[in-house]
């Protein structure tokens, strides 16, 4: 059965502002997977598998990069406990996923001709920016839910304020670390840089 939406007149129309002839549906009966649109249809059937795809909580944290991927990122980079692990590494673009500790930050840093894009999905902590190391001239306040933009060159740091651990993700474009990175603590990471 197909459902096609608004096939009947508006329910408060002139003249007759009261009566209304509304089709009634038997919902028991419809597929697991129905779509009320005519156009989504087709889509239907090809998801029916759609809680092992959508449930991604607990997965392995490593490179699934130059494949198709998909992922609930809020759920992996709460997961993710490492300083820095990379998620998915391709030719143009790399997702990371970081965990830092009350009262650390990822270090003042800069990237030449990479612009990087972070998002905090728990925790608080004050990003800085500037044009030189000896000059953050940009500072914000962030916590959950927040986005930061880091263009090419700039010098940046991001502290964790808070008293549990900043969670977030960043994007590099182009990647920044090696394909399967995986720094589990800060000292790590710097010796390896």
């Amino acid at each position: 059965m197909y459902y096609v939406p608004y096939a009947y007149p508006y329910p408060y129309s002139y003249p007759d502002p009261y009566y209304v002839n509304v089709p009634t549906y038997n919902y028991a009966r419809q597929p697991l997977y129905y779509w009320g649109y005519p156009n989504q249809l087709e889509y239907g059937n090809r998801y029916h598998d759609w809680p092992s795809v959508i449930e991604t909580r607990n997965i392995e944290l490593k490179d699934y990069g130059k494949e198709p991927f998909v992922v609930n990122i809020d759920d992996v980079t709460k997961q993710n406990n490492t300083f820095r692990t990379a998620l998915w590494t391709g030719s143009n673009l790399q997702v990371t996923l970081m965990s830092i500790n009350p009262g650390e930050s990822i270090g003042l840093e800069i990237h030449s001709d990479v612009d990087q894009f972070l998002r905090i999905e728990d925790g608080q902590g004050i990003v800085q920016m500037g044009d030189t190391k000896e000059n953050l001239s940009f500072q914000a306040r962030v916590e959950d839910d927040f986005a930061i933009m880091v263009p090419a060159g700039k010098w940046h740091n991001v502290t964790n304020t808070g008293n549990k651990p900043l969670k977030l993700y960043s994007i590099y474009a182009p990647p920044e670390h090696p394909s399967g990175t995986v720094h589990k603590t800060k000292a790590e990471a710097m010796a390896a840089e």
